[in-house]
């Protein structure tokens, strides 16, 4: 009889081998609380959130502080963590080296931070008084730690839902690729489909939202602005542009201009009544368009036969700093005709991260406009034609001209106040940059170009005036902010420190670049020759390139406390 081959039963053990070994790949569980503080992660969090608290350029108020530290931590903590699991590759610490890595930090973290708060506090009123700043109310150090601890969480919180959204997406493709695969389509699929909704959702509509704002604002008319009767100011009845096509900074320009009665109190002379003419957007279709409706303004109110023709490049909305064209007047007794127009609805900011080209075009239109007209005017009799732009409108002014020495001789004098890093001249002629000269305030041998960190160095200049003159104050973000400081240390912290440059602030990477981010905020809030605030001092500039015959530095100083009063 033949025997019946029985399989024997199978233990338990066996049963979770064979079941182990038969399941297909699946990405285990993942929860967003559950997963603990990686102790590296940690770490470095507590060093970039201690370092957060140091100087830069400007004062920060306490719930900005408290936002740049804890998004500063979150980079911290994202970088220690990327940094642990590199080291886990290699090298697998067991539970007692992390309990007493844990230990370390929990004893050492709590002290640093409250010796950061209490150096950042100090600090910052430093920082104030250097600048001449009132001080301010006590620090708020329990509201600052609230804010930062919040944002901390809330970065923390996002990232991880970010994490178990790519763990989700990795158990899907895990039943059909193994699980290395699995990850990696995982995390692509949610990195994708996050930028998407970055850019697509957040970007797109806060620049839509930004643009109808400023629209919106562009189409208001500031508190005392009322049409002007003269017909040298564009918007009046007798205009070649509209009132409403100016814009609100427009009209503001263009109905600022100093009374002829206080314009004679400070020549000592009879004054003439000023030119202004502005074009804004709704003014002409295009900036070729916009230039020609100007030139024809300027044929209209016969600016050509002043004694200055200034062209001026605002910034993004179209603002033009009352006290540079008003500097001119006061200079010229009225002798003078302005000219601008506008390119953006939106701040510099906005426009210089989105669009820089329309900066470009409408200063190349219009300078090279009123240039051609003036360059056809005998050498001997035309007016001197200046130039001038401020932020942005630095920027727009040299990519007209593209060099030094096309500057040089493409007019009697350009004053740019508070250029950027992108501006191509500024930072070739800071390269080349004699030996020994500080970036903040650089000599530049060989052409009429002159660098001011400070408006009254300007004052003690000699020889013939400057035909190209940069006011970069030593302390304003918009010249100093590069993307090379999240990784390589800048000149104007080595060496010699700018005059209102705090000798406590230091480079650090990544951290020195949010702070100096976070200084563009508030760099029009500094008083007048820190930060971007320059103000009165186009009075300096204006002397250096083009005083009137007579001009003295007491002229100068008193129209200066005049435009300051």
């Amino acid at each position: 009889m033949r025997r019946l081959m029985v399989a024997a039963p199978l233990i338990p053990a066996q049963r979770r081998v064979i079941d182990a070994v038969t399941a297909p790949s699946v990405v285990p569980r993942r929860r967003v609380v559950r997963c603990g503080l990686s102790v590296t992660g940690f770490g470095l969090c507590a060093v970039f959130y201690c370092l957060t608290y140091t100087p830069s350029l400007l004062p920060r108020p306490w719930f900005l502080q408290g936002v740049v530290a804890g998004l500063t931590a979150t980079f911290g903590y994202a970088g220690g963590t990327a940094l642990g699991a590199v080291v886990r590759l290699r090298w697998s610490p067991s539970r007692r080296v992390e309990r007493i890595a844990w230990r370390v930090l929990l004893i050492l973290v709590p002290p640093l931070i409250l010796l950061s708060l209490w150096l950042g506090a100090r600090w910052q009123r430093e920082l104030r008084l250097r600048l001449g700043m009132a001080p301010q109310q006590e620090y708020d150090l329990v509201r600052t730690v609230g804010i930062s601890l919040l944002t901390f969480g809330v970065l923390l919180l996002l990232a991880r839902c970010l994490r178990l959204a790519a763990y989700g997406c990795a158990r899907l493709f895990g039943r059909l690729v193994p699980e290395s695969a699995a990850y990696c389509a995982g995390f692509v699929v949610v990195t994708v489909l996050g930028y998407s909704a970055f850019d697509g959702l957040l970007v797109s509509n806060l620049y839509t939202s930004a643009d109808r704002s400023a629209a919106i604002t562009d189409s208001g008319t500031g508190s005392g602005v009322v049409q002007p009767a003269s017909p040298l100011r564009s918007g009046s009845a007798q205009s070649l542009v509209t009132w409403d096509s100016l814009g609100r900074q427009g009209r503001n320009f263009v109905t600022k201009a100093p009374a002829v009665p206080s314009l004679s109190d400070f020549a000592g002379r009879t004054a003439v009544d000023p030119v202004r003419i502005y074009a804004g957007l709704s003014s002409a279709d295009t900036p070729a368009e916009r230039a020609a409706l100007v030139v024809r303004e300027m044929d209209r109110t016969h600016a050509w036969d002043r004694s200055v023709i200034a062209v001026f490049t605002p910034t993004g909305t179209g603002w033009v700093d009352n006290d540079v064209p008003s500097s001119l007047e006061y200079m010229y007794a009225g002798d003078t005709a302005l000219v601008s127009m506008q390119y953006s609805y939106l701040p510099s900011w906005i426009s210089f991260a989105v669009d820089r080209s329309t900066v470009v075009e409408a200063a190349s239109a219009l300078i090279a406009a009123v240039r051609t007209r003036w360059a056809l005017m005998p050498h001997d009799t035309r007016p001197k034609l200046l130039i001038f732009g401020e932020s942005l409108g630095t920027y727009g002014t040299e990519k007209t001209f593209g060099t030094a020495a096309a500057m040089v001789e493409g007019a009697d004098g350009i004053l740019l106040e508070g250029p950027t890093f992108a501006n191509p001249v500024h930072r070739e002629l800071t390269a080349g940059r004699a030996p020994g000269s500080p970036v903040w305030d650089p000599s530049y041998p060989g052409l009429p170009v002159e660098f001011s960190s400070q408006s009254h160095d300007l004052r003690d200049l000699t020889g013939p005036p400057r035909k190209v003159v940069y006011m970069q104050n030593s302390s304003d973000p918009v010249v100093w902010w590069s993307p090379s400081l999240l990784w390589h240390k800048p000149d104007w912290l080595k060496g010699t420190r700018g005059p209102d440059v705090t000798p406590d602030m230091h480079w650090y990477p990544v951290i020195t670049f949010w702070q100096t981010t976070v200084d563009l905020l508030f760099a029009n809030k500094a008083p007048v020759g820190h930060g971007h605030v320059y103000k009165s001092g186009a009075v300096d500039g204006w002397a250096a390139l083009a005083p009137p015959p007579g001009w003295t530095v007491a002229d100068t100083v008193r129209l200066r406390a005049l435009l300051d009063g």
